[in-house]
């Protein structure tokens, strides 16, 4: 249960201001908010966690203890790097409304994002890697969903830069300690 709901919160928390939800937010302002396109960032979002907790728990499982928890560190600490990273979207322009078309570019980025690598070093260490699957779907697709309902003038007036830095800085940290304590074992 713990690994859900900090997944689930986490999750949520670090794809606020990501490149995944400024785009499904700044497709949704174009022609409007369409159940389509909600669907389609949904159905990336959980297609994503999905890939990066059966990723993490079947790498975890092939690992020694130790090596599993630093596993974990470096994966909080690529989350980190991706969360201070400047996000930076350009103005899109999908002259066909291809959906499929923009799946492909939500999903691509997801695989790569913050939020990702979280699910990833929860299942990763988490006893039911399940759990870490399910709470990051949800908290993906709440994100998503936040950014198609708001669009992207209104999330953009949010001091999400700063919330991200402090994201990342949390998230260094944590790898910090989690990769001090699988080498030195003293926590």
């Amino acid at each position: 249960m713990d690994s859900f709901l900090l997944c689930l919160i986490l999750t949520f928390a670090i794809a606020l201001g990501g490149r995944e939800q400024l785009i499904i937010a700044q497709f949704s302002e174009n022609p409007g908010q369409t159940p389509p396109l909600l669907a389609t960032g949904v159905f990336c979002a959980v297609l994503s966690a999905g890939l990066m907790a059966y990723a993490g728990a079947h790498i975890a499982a092939i690992l020694p203890p130790r090596a599993a928890d630093m596993l974990v560190a470096f994966a909080l600490a690529a989350a980190a790097l991706e969360l201070a990273w400047p996000v930076k979207v350009k103005a899109m322009k999908e002259p066909t409304r291809s959906y499929i078309a923009i799946g492909a570019v939500v999903f691509v980025r997801q695989v790569g994002d913050a939020a990702r690598f979280v699910i990833f070093a929860f299942a990763a260490e988490a006893v039911y890697p399940t759990t870490a699957l399910i709470g990051g779907a949800i908290g993906g697709a709440a994100a998503v969903g936040l950014g198609w309902a708001i669009g992207l003038g209104r999330l953009q007036k949010f001091p999400l830069r700063a919330f991200r830095i402090a994201l990342a800085v949390c998230a260094f940290l944590a790898a910090l300690v989690i990769g001090l304590n699988a080498r030195y074992t003293f926590l």
